[in-house]
């Protein structure tokens, strides 16, 4: 690729190896990601994060992506924060494959809706959008590894978006809910509202697992 040869048909066979190997680093990225989230080997950097701030943000990112599609955008509460207790680089990550999920599936020249809610201490993200393709399965499966909505497999994904970023969100707490309605494609975040005890009680947590560790360690050289 670095020799940038124009003559054909090399130079499509070097565009196709070049698509092929991307896809399959993202796919080698997502397994491993998985399969860390399963055995509970992930570190989280937790802090207060403006839930709504963060939506906005990845709005940006996916702007040129959505505006190729003509998906209009309808953020309602754009403006209100919603402060949770989370990773900000985990969270990036449910986002991200969110409006991947969205910019892959959803209808063209359609409405994409986000609402944010908050309510007895808790917060609430929706994402709405409608389905290019007819969805038969279970809004259940859809969390699943490896399971994708467009059964004919006819644009690419690994499956594992919805899977990690339902993972990522119980990982740190919160809930994941995937609603289907005909056409109508609804994921559903919910998280505790920020608490400074939420900071105080983990630092308690982790200096007890650290002295318990000490511990353990002055145990195992005395014997």
């Amino acid at each position: 690729k670095r020799q940038r040869i124009k003559e054909e048909p090399v130079k499509s066979y070097i565009e196709i190896l070049d698509s092929k190997s991307q896809r399959l680093k993202q796919l080698t990225d997502d397994l491993v990601e998985a399969s860390k989230i399963s055995s509970g080997n992930i570190v989280l950097n937790r802090e207060k994060l403006n839930l709504t701030e963060l939506l906005n943000q990845s709005l940006g990112e996916f702007s040129e992506k959505f505006e190729e599609k003509q998906l209009q955008v309808v953020f309602e509460h754009a403006d209100r924060q919603a402060f949770i207790y989370a990773d900000s680089r985990r969270m990036w990550r449910i986002i991200e494959n969110l409006f991947n999920n969205i910019y892959k599936y959803a209808l063209h020249a359609t409405r994409v809706y986000i609402y944010i809610n908050i309510e007895n201490g808790q917060i609430e993200a929706s994402l709405k959008n409608i389905s290019e393709k007819q969805l038969n399965i279970h809004s259940d499966e859809l969390t699943e590894r490896f399971i994708r909505g467009d059964v004919s497999r006819t644009t690419e994904g690994s499956g594992l978006g919805l899977y990690i970023a339902k993972s990522l969100t119980k990982a740190q707490g919160g809930d994941f809910e995937v609603y289907l309605d005909g056409d109508l494609f609804k994921v559903t975040l919910l998280f505790p509202e920020y608490e400074e005890e939420m900071e105080v009680q983990e630092e308690a947590v982790i200096e007890n697992v650290t002295d318990q560790e000490n511990k353990n360690e002055e145990e195992v050289s005395y014997l």
